[in-house]
């Protein structure tokens, strides 16, 4: 079970699916951001809501998740809309895998889930970059504009990235800079894995 965390739009996507291509039916992917409370859980006006404090991901129904997979049983995981900040009625179902990846800006500050994970890495990008990527990541699939993107920065990333998961690199195992783009760093960790499934299974 690994555990995957950093900044947004650091590269934890990219280097989860980097994994997955690499070892293919053997690896499930829950993303943290899968795991947002409903829109209607929430007290404050929508537009004063702080989707990047941990308050804002229901980390128990995950921590339940991970705890079924682990056992050998299928989840269904929640399916959400960034676009309206709602849960849908339908769910995913989630097939339990040799390799389970967890990722997310907050994946290794929950002391619940770190304490779960066999392999806790933390995807390290220079904040300049991670603003980039943010804006054209919100404004081509979420519908956000320029000015909603830059007032959620300012206002909640920045400073929760602060507060929160910039200290939590602190209780990573592994720390990958230039974040899915660094292919020695990720060969490493992919040989790693391998030696690590090798042993487990007796080979």
């Amino acid at each position: 079970m690994l555990g995957i965390g950093g900044g947004t739009a650091s590269g934890k996507t990219t280097l989860a699916k980097i994994l997955k291509n690499s070892f293919a039916d053997e690896v499930s992917i829950l993303k943290l951001d899968y795991y947002y409370h409903d829109l209607e859980y929430f007290d404050e006006p929508e537009d004063q809501i702080n989707f990047d404090h941990p308050d804002a991901f229901e980390i128990s129904l995950l921590n339940q998740h991970l705890d079924k997979l682990r056992d050998g049983k299928t989840v269904k995981r929640p399916v959400y809309n960034f676009k309206t900040n709602r849960r849908l009625q339908e769910t995913c179902p989630v097939q339990p895998s040799r390799i389970i990846i967890v990722e997310g800006i907050l994946a290794l500050y929950y002391q619940s889930l770190c304490s779960q994970y066999d392999l806790r890495i933390y995807v390290d990008t220079d904040s300049d970059i991670r603003l980039l990527r943010r804006i054209s990541r919100d404004i081509k699939e979420r519908d956000r504009t320029l000015q909603s993107v830059k007032k959620q920065y300012i206002s909640t990333v920045k400073p929760m990235h602060e507060q929160f998961v910039e200290p939590s690199k602190s209780k990573a195992d592994i720390i990958i800079p230039h974040g899915g783009l660094n292919d020695i760093a990720n060969d490493l960790l992919i040989e790693k894995i391998r030696g690590h499934l090798e042993k487990v299974s007796g080979k």
